[in-house]
């Protein structure tokens, strides 16, 4: 297809264009990217990774990925707010992971953050899913704006600027719109892209947490 945000591949599927140079983001755009999750430790996981990934490409999140479950305990929260120095001295040695102290360090703050949320609000996803948005919503930003996603958006700000309220790290307003796109708070894929219609019919039926 000529539209440049989307493509089609050598077996005839047309895809969001960002999926199309690796087998690893190309999997990950199929069956996971956009669908809707209501499960608080993959929630958690996704917050995580996304400020791992930032400054970083996501290709490199995605195959690091099964190396910061096993080193974050499959992300569960509870176990990860127990995390003391040696296990951060310890992660720091961890070659299959991102080796940044501060983003370690966010991740166990974060952990005790969540636990926080699950006591306010019953779990993290239904505080989450409080944010999805009743309509699609412009980029916000200066200067021309070609692409038709945007990177921030006025829930991503507000987002990230209650959970920095409560304490939260690593999750600016850009990072939490990666994380609405990824968790499925919105359906970003492109209009001609074949898993925009699946994934739109999934969310309709989606019961989000309350």
């Amino acid at each position: 297809m000529t539209d440049k945000h989307v493509h089609t591949a050598e077996d005839g599927i047309t895809r969001c264009s960002w999926a199309k140079d690796h087998l690893d983001y190309r999997n990950y755009h199929d069956v996971e990217w956009g669908r809707p999750v209501s499960n608080d430790f993959q929630l958690f996981e996704k917050i995580c990774l996304e400020g791992f990934q930032s400054g970083l490409s996501w290709l490199t999140i995605l195959r690091k990925r099964e190396n910061f479950r096993q080193a974050f305990a499959n992300f569960d929260f509870n176990k990860i707010a127990d995390y003391n120095e040696d296990n951060v001295s310890q992660l720091l040695q961890n070659s299959g992971i991102i080796r940044h102290r501060g983003k370690i360090e966010a991740t166990i703050n974060n952990a005790h953050r969540a636990l926080e949320l699950v006591e306010e609000f019953g779990s993290l996803a239904t505080y989450i899913w409080g944010w999805e948005p009743a309509s699609p919503e412009p980029h916000i930003g200066k200067g021309e704006y070609s692409h038709p996603i945007p990177s921030i958006t006025r829930t991503s700000e507000l987002l990230s600027k209650d959970l920095k309220n409560r304490g939260w790290k690593f999750f600016g307003p850009t990072t939490a719109y990666a994380f609405m796109q990824a968790m499925g708070l919105v359906n970003d894929h492109m209009e001609g892209c074949a898993f925009r219609k699946i994934v739109e019919s999934i969310r309709s039926e989606f019961e989000a947490p309350n």
